[in-house]
C-alpha cells in the first residue's frame, strides 16, 4: 500500500513529467512484489506466492533499465532496444522460479529445499544490477545537468536496495533463519522510498552529499552507542544498574551535542558556502553605499556559483532592478517568487504549477536562470538571479540554503547602505538649507548698505565727503563679500595637504610671528610653554599654520572685548603617542548653547565674521589624521582647544 501510495502521489504532483509516470508505474511493480512477499510468508499458499513474488522481482531490473533511459532521454525510453536484454533475461528468471529447478514440490515449510535453479536466479538478477549498475556508472560520465543527479540517485538508491533484497536472499539459504525473508520488504520499501523522495521532489539533492550525511549520522549513532555502552559498564562498578543506566543516556546525550559538530566538520561539503558567508560579511562591512555593494555581491557570487553571470536585484520605485534586468513588484513572476521564495528549472519541472509559476518558468528560460531566490519578507526587497554554473550541474537544495541565508546578509547589507543614504541625503538637505539661509544673510547686509548709498549717490554727488565714504565702503562690502566666497571655497573643496614627519615646535613659532603684531596691536599678550619632547609629528606644516592663525585670530577677537590682563596661551605636551597642541584665552568664553554645533558652518557669536573658519579648521585635521576638540565652558574662563597631532603615519 505504501509503494501504491507514493507512486499515485508521484503521479499526481506532475502526470506530464516521464519520470513520474515512470514511478508510477515502479512503484505498482514494487507494490506487486511486495504484495506477493507478504502472501507468501502470511498464506496458506506460500509455494506459489514465493514463487510468483521471485518471478516479478526478476522483472525488476528491466523496470529499473526504463527508469534509467526515461532519465537519460525521455523521448525514446520506451524503444524495445534499449532495455530488450534485461527484459529477455528477465522473462527467463522469470520461467524459471515456477519450475522444480527452482525450488522442488517436495520443499516443505519445515524441510527447506532449494535446486540448482534458485542459486542460478540469485547469480542471474545480481548480473543485470551489476549490468545496471556498470551502465548507469558509465553513463553518468558522459551525462550534465540534472541528470547527470537523477542517474547517480538511481545508481545509489535503486541498486543498493537490490543488492539489500538480494543478500538477504542468500543470508536467508545460508542460515535458514526466516528473519531475513520477513526483513526484505521493509528493506526494499525504505531503500525505494528514500530514492523516490530524491528523484521527484521538488529539491534536488546530490547522491554524494545524501552519501556523506547518511555516513555522518551512521557514525555519530555508532560513537554515541558505544559511548553509552561503555559509560554503563563503567558506572555499573560505582552505583546501581537503574541509576548507572540513566546517567549513561544523559552523558550520551551530552556526547552526542558535543560530537555532532566534529562529525559535521569531517564529512562536511559546505566549506565553500562558509568562505561566501565571510565573503558577504566582508564586502557588507567595507561598503557603505548600494552602488559599490552591489557589484561586489555579484562577483562574490559569480565565484561561490562558477556561473558566468549574476545579478542582485533591489526594489526602487515598485520595480526590481538589477543589471539588465528588471521585473515589476507586483508582477507574476515576482508573485510567485514570493510564494516559493526560491526557484530552480528543476524544482518548477517537477511539480504542478500555476499560470503565475509558469510565468516564472518561462522568465527564468529565457534569462538563462539556474536558481533564483527572494528575501525580505512578504515585500520583496532583494532577489538573486544566478546563471547556469560552467558545469551544467543544477543547483541542488544544500546550495540554494546556502544562497538564501547569502541573500538574507546582502538583503541587510543593502537595507543599510540605503539608510545611510537616505540619512546622508537628508543631511546634505539640511547642510544646504543652512548654508543657504546663512549664505543670503551674510551678502544680503553688504548689498542693502551698497543700495542704499546707490540711491542717495545722485542727491549727494557732488558732497566730496560723501563720494569719498561711497568709495570706501564699496570696496570694504565687496570685500567682505569676496572673503565670504574665499572661505565657502576653502569649505567646499580643501587644499590638498600631504603628511610628513615634522618638528612641530619650529611651525608653530612661526604662526606665532604672524599672529603677534595683530595682538600687540590690541595689548594682548602670547605666552608661550612648549613641552612637548620630543615634538615630532606626522602632519602637513602648512596646514597646521593655517589652522593656528584660524584659533589665533579668533581668540584675539575673543580676548580684545575684555578688561585688564589679556592673553593667549600655547601649551605642547605629550600624550599616548602623540603631540597635543592647547591653545587657551582668558576671554568671555563659549556660550553653552553655541558647543553642540561650534564646528559646523555658520556659527558665530561674533558679528564680523562669518562662523566658517572653525569648520575649515575641522575639516583640515580630519584630513589628517589629527582632532580638535573644545573644553566645556565654565563660568570665569575662557575657551580652551585641544588639537592632537599623530606621531607617525595611520
Amino acid at each position: 500500500m505504501a509503494a501504491a501510495a507514493m507512486g499515485s502521489f508521484a503521479l499526481w504532483a506532475n502526470p506530464g513529467r516521464v519520470i513520474n509516470r515512470l514511478f508510477f508505474t515502479g512503484s505498482m511493480h514494487v507494490a506487486l512484489y511486495l504484495l506477493c512477499l507478504e502472501l507468501a510468508m502470511m498464506g496458506s499458499e506460500g509455494l506459489f506466492w514465493l514463487r510468483m513474488a521471485n518471478a516479478v522481482g526478476a522483472l525488476l531490473p528491466a523496470h529499473l533499465w526504463i527508469v534509467k533511459e526515461g532519465v537519460r532521454s525521455p523521448l525514446g525510453y520506451w524503444h524495445p532496444r534499449r532495455w530488450w536484454l534485461a527484459g529477455l533475461v528477465g522473462m527467463v528468471l522469470a520461467v524459471l522460479c515456477f519450475t522444480d529447478w527452482f525450488i522442488p514440490g517436495h520443499s516443505t515449510a519445515e524441510i527447506r529445499v532449494r535446486g540448482w535453479g534458485y542459486y542460478a536466479y540469485i547469480v542471474g538478477v545480481i548480473g543485470l544490477y551489476l549490468m545496471l549498475f556498470v551502465q548507469t556508472l558509465l553513463l553518468t560520465r558522459s551525462t550534465l545537468g540534472v541528470q547527470k543527479l537523477e542517474l547517480q540517485i538511481l545508481l545509489l538508491g535503486g541498486c543498493s536496495a537490490c543488492f539489500a533484497a538480494i543478500g538477504l536472499m542468500v543470508l536467508h539459504s545460508v542460515t535458514r533463519d526466516p528473519v531475513y525473508i520477513r526483513l526484505q520488504p521493509i528493506v526494499v520499501l525504505v531503500f525505494y522510498a528514500g530514492t523516490a523522495w530524491a528523484m521527484l521532489t521538488s529539491r534536488v539533492f546530490d547522491a554524494r552529499h545524501i552519501l556523506f550525511i547518511g555516513m555522518q549520522k551512521l557514525f555519530l549513532v555508532l560513537a554515541v552507542t558505544i559511548f553509552v555502552w561503555a559509560s554503563t559498564e563503567l558506572l555499573v562498578m560505582l552505583m546501581p544498574q537503574a541509576l548507572a543506566f540513566v546517567l549513561a543516556i544523559g552523558l550520551g546525550l551530552w556526547f552526542a551535542a558535543s560530537a555532532g559538530p566534529w562529525f559535521q566538520l569531517v564529512f562536511d561539503l559546505n566549506l565553500k558556502g562558509e568562505d561566501a558567508r565571510r565573503a558577504a560579511f566582508e564586502a557588507s562591512r567595507s561598503g557603505s553605499r548600494p552602488e559599490h555593494l552591489e557589484p561586489a555581491f555579484v562577483q562574490l557570487l559569480k565565484g561561490w556559483s562558477h556561473a558566468q553571470f549574476a545579478h542582485v536585484m533591489t526594489r526602487a520605485n515598485g520595480m526590481l532592478r538589477g543589471s539588465d534586468l528588471e521585473l515589476p513588484a507586483g508582477g507574476a513572476v515576482i508573485r510567485a517568487l514570493g510564494e516559493l521564495r526560491w526557484a530552480t528549472p528543476e524544482r518548477l519541472a517537477r511539480q504542478r504549477l500555476e499560470w503565475h509559476e509558469l510565468e516564472l518558468q518561462r522568465f527564468m528560460d529565457e534569462a538563462g536562470l539556474g536558481v533564483m531566490v527572494a528575501a525580505g519578507g512578504r515585500n520583496i526587497s532583494l532577489v538573486l538571479a544566478i546563471g547556469v554554473p560552467v558545469t551544467r550541474r543544477p543547483f541542488t537544495y544544500p546550495q540554494v540554503a546556502q544562497l538564501l541565508e547569502l541573500g538574507s546578509i546582502m538583503e541587510s547589507a543593502m537595507e543599510r547602505a540605503q539608510y545611510s543614504v537616505k540619512a546622508q541625503h537628508a543631511e546634505q538637505l539640511a547642510t544646504v538649507g543652512l548654508l543657504g539661509a546663512s549664505l543670503a544673510h551674510e551678502i544680503r547686509n553688504p548689498l542693502v548698505t551698497i543700495k542704499m548709498f546707490v540711491q542717495l549717490l545722485p542727491k549727494h554727488y557732488g558732497d566730496p565727503a560723501f563720494r569719498e565714504k561711497f568709495f570706501r565702503l564699496i570696496g570694504e562690502e565687496v570685500s567682505r563679500i569676496d572673503r565670504l566666497t574665499e572661505q565657502l571655497l576653502d569649505l567646499a573643496t580643501p587644499r590638498a595637504y600631504a603628511s610628513r614627519m615634522i618638528e612641530l615646535h619650529p611651525i608653530l613659532l612661526t604662526g606665532i610671528e604672524l599672529a603677534a603684531a595683530k595682538a600687540e596691536d590690541r595689548h594682548i599678550r602670547i605666552i608661550k610653554d612648549f613641552q612637548a619632547s620630543p615634538d615630532m609629528v606626522y602632519t602637513d606644516p602648512t596646514a597646521v599654520k593655517q589652522v593656528l592663525l584660524n584659533l589665533c585670530f579668533n581668540a584675539i577677537q575673543a580676548v580684545e572685548g575684555a578688561e585688564g590682563d589679556r592673553w593667549i596661551k600655547l601649551t605642547t605636551e605629550n600624550i599616548d603617542g602623540s603631540v597635543r597642541l592647547v591653545i587657551e584665552d582668558n576671554g568671555p568664553g563659549i556660550a553653552p548653547d553655541m558647543l553642540p554645533r561650534l564646528f559646523q558652518p555658520f556659527q558665530s557669536s561674533k558679528s564680523t565674521g562669518f562662523g566658517l573658519g572653525l569648520a575649515i579648521c575641522s575639516d583640515i585635521l580630519n584630513g589628517l589624521k589629527a582632532t580638535i576638540t573644545v573644553d566645556p565652558p565654565m563660568t570665569g574662563s575662557g575657551a580652551i582647544f585641544r588639537i592632537t597631532f599623530p606621531c607617525r603615519a595611520s
